[in-house]
C-alpha cells in the first residue's frame, strides 16, 4: 500500500465531474487501499478519488472513534437514492482543505447505492456523521466541495487563505 498525494483547494481538479467506474478489478481494489491508508494518515474521516487525482466515482470513509475497531467502506458510483427532509447542521472539514472547518447543512439521513470492492451491488442506510461524510464525498465526485455552502463571503476568506498558504510553500 502507499500513501497517495492529497490534492488542495484552489485546484481545478476539484472542480471536475467524475465518470462511473466500469470495471472492478485488483487495481481498483488496490486504489482503494491505498485511499484508506492515505485518509487514516491525513487523518480524515474520509476521501474521494479526485482528492488524489482520480477522476473516478469512488470514495472510502471510516467514522469510528479512536476507541473502537475501524469500520472502512468502500463505494463505487455510490448514488443517493433517498434523502431525509429533515436537516442537521454539523461542521465539516475537508483534506483538500486542512485546518479550515465551516457549518454545513445537508440532510440527516440517506439511502444509498453503490457498487463494493467486488463489484457487487449493496445499499447503506445513513444517519448523522456517516450520513454528512457519505455526502460530502459524493459531493466531489461531482466537482462540488463544502465551501459551495457557505455565503460567498465566507468561501472567499477560506479560499483566499488556502491561495496564500500554497504560494508560501512554493516559496519555502
Amino acid at each position: 500500500m502507499a500513501l497517495l498525494p492529497i490534492i488542495h483547494a484552489p485546484d481545478a481538479r476539484l472542480k471536475i465531474k467524475c465518470s462511473d467506474v466500469e470495471s472492478v478489478d485488483q487495481h481498483l481494489r488496490d486504489f482503494m487501499d491505498d485511499m484508506l491508508e492515505t485518509m487514516y494518515a491525513a487523518p480524515g474521516v474520509g476521501l474521494s478519488a479526485p482528492q488524489v487525482g482520480v477522476t473516478r466515482r469512488v470514495i472510502v470513509c471510516d467514522v469510528s472513534r479512536e476507541d473502537e475497531d475501524p469500520r472502512p467502506l468502500k463505494l463505487i458510483n455510490p448514488e443517493v437514492i433517498e434523502a431525509s427532509e429533515e436537516l442537521i447542521v454539523a461542521e465539516e472539514g475537508c483534506l483538500s482543505f486542512p485546518e479550515h472547518f465551516a457549518e454545513v447543512k445537508r440532510p440527516n439521513h440517506v439511502l444509498l447505492r453503490y457498487l463494493d470492492e467486488f463489484g457487487e451491488q449493496k445499499q447503506i442506510d445513513a444517519n448523522g456523521l456517516l450520513s454528512t461524510c457519505l455526502q460530502h464525498e459524493i459531493d466531489h465526485l461531482e466537482g462540488i466541495l463544502f465551501v459551495d455552502y457557505l455565503s460567498p463571503l465566507k468561501r472567499n476568506i477560506i479560499l483566499r487563505k488556502m491561495k496564500k498558504l500554497k504560494k508560501q510553500k512554493v516559496a519555502a
